[in-house]
């Protein structure tokens, strides 16, 4: 059995459902059993999520429903002949979803984030589900909610690893079909049986999540670029796409902030040594990228090249004692003990005697109330607007590359990693 994984992109137009139908016709990766997992079409995520914000400060919310219902609506009217019964089906959802936002929401923004967010999935999954149907591709579709458990931990669920698997292996057996179809990204808790997610990006978690589950040959992960490449490709015209990663190297990138995998995705493929392939929708005649063990390469990345990993709209924050006391355990454990409370990751930090400084996504929700809390204790200062630089394997002439001539806050360099935030 196979796992694929479609992202947004792979499904955003009722063209591209299309090809993802050609795709499964060719049986690619000799795929003969088949977990099909969705993300929510094209920028549908995005859209949600400021239909939420909107909801959760009690704005209007009409233009944005409508352009999400709209955005749905013209790829089925484009799929389906009119009396086709996903028009009933689409419209039963989008109802249950009014319904949802016509309640007063609670004061606990990432509970109602969940409820909210997972109709993104609901909406791609039921749709490319009938797709398959209407094109002869027999199909079951299931809601990854009733299989996939969790905590209660909203907007960052952990799976509760071996209830989810008594479930999906009840649920998946493949005994009247090779193809099941399911959502990324959503899961249920398990305490409370209120929707949950499993992170940003947390689709290609869902698609390793289940393999790990369903003891799967493989996992591919079909992107709109041809694999894995040493820089983004859509911002660097010179990138050079990575014909082989092992799972260490995967996991190092990813922590740094690679886009192309989640963070939390590699590890439950290593624990049982899945390979994941990672490859284009466009060009099905590229091989992609395959992402195994490390003992199947003679080095962890081939071919070896510098890999250059950006992340923007960073805020360097650095935190020192009103006293000048050190930087100590004491000090460091009252700062990531609010770092915990907050929900915030660190990107990169390093400390002096009397000062620590960190690099962190610029979230404002989270930031700046964690800002107000260090400043009843300390000297803060920060500042925003900036860029983590990260280049693994790097060369002098990779730095020079892109660091030469610009403000460097913070510089960084292991044996195969150097680091910069940059203004």
């Amino acid at each position: 059995m196979i796992v694929f994984k479609f992202g947004g992109a792979s499904i955003h137009t009722a063209q591209a459902v299309i090809n993802l139908t050609k795709i499964l016709k060719t049986k690619p990766n000799n795929a003969a059993k088949v977990l099909i997992i969705v993300s929510a079409m094209g920028k549908n995520t995005s859209a949600l999520e400021q239909l939420i914000d909107k909801y959760f400060h009690r704005k209007s919310i009409e233009a944005d429903f409508i352009a999400i219902k709209a955005f749905h609506q013209n790829i089925i009217d484009e799929l389906f002949p009119a009396n086709h019964p996903i028009f009933i089906l689409i419209g039963k959802l989008f109802s249950e979803l009014y319904q949802r936002l016509s309640q007063s929401p609670s004061t606990n923004f990432d509970y109602e984030y969940d409820q909210i967010v997972v109709f993104g999935e609901l909406f791609s999954s039921l749709i490319v589900s009938e797709f398959l149907s209407f094109v002869s591709i027999n199909n079951k579709l299931v809601d990854i909610r009733q299989v996939l458990k969790t905590d209660a931990t909203h907007r960052e669920a952990h799976v509760d690893w071996e209830l989810s698997q008594q479930l999906s292996q009840e649920t998946f057996n493949f005994q009247d079909t090779d193809y099941y179809l399911t959502q990324g990204f959503i899961a249920q808790s398990a305490v409370d049986n209120s929707s949950t997610t499993l992170g940003k990006e947390g689709s290609d978690f869902s698609a390793a999540a289940l393999a790990y589950l369903l003891n799967a040959s493989e996992v591919v992960v079909w992107k709109d670029v041809a694999g894995v490449f040493n820089a983004d490709p859509k911002s660097f015209q010179n990138a050079q796409k990575l014909k082989e990663l092992s799972f260490q190297e995967a996991i190092e990138l990813s922590y740094y902030g690679a886009k192309i995998i989640h963070p939390k995705t590699i590890k439950p493929l290593q624990n049982k040594n899945i390979p994941l392939t990672v490859r284009s929708f466009v060009d099905q005649q590229e091989k992609g990228t395959k992402i195994w063990s490390y003992h199947n390469l003679k080095q962890g990345i081939s071919p070896l090249l510098p890999v250059f990993i950006i992340k923007n709209k960073q805020i360097l924050i650095s935190i020192s004692p009103f006293d000048f006391s050190f930087i100590a355990e004491e000090n460091l454990g009252k700062i990531f003990s609010l770092l915990a409370q907050h929900r915030i990751r660190v990107n990169l930090m390093q400390n002096s005697a009397i000062s620590f400084s960190i690099s962190v996504d610029f979230d404002r929700a989270k930031v700046l109330p964690f800002i107000d809390k260090l400043q009843e204790d300390y000297k803060v200062l920060y500042n925003t607007d900036l860029e983590l630089l990260t280049i693994r394997h790097y060369t002098n002439q990779a730095i020079q590359q892109f660091v030469s001539g610009r403000k460097v806050y913070v510089q960084q360099k292991s044996r195969t990693t150097a680091r910069f935030v940059l203004a």
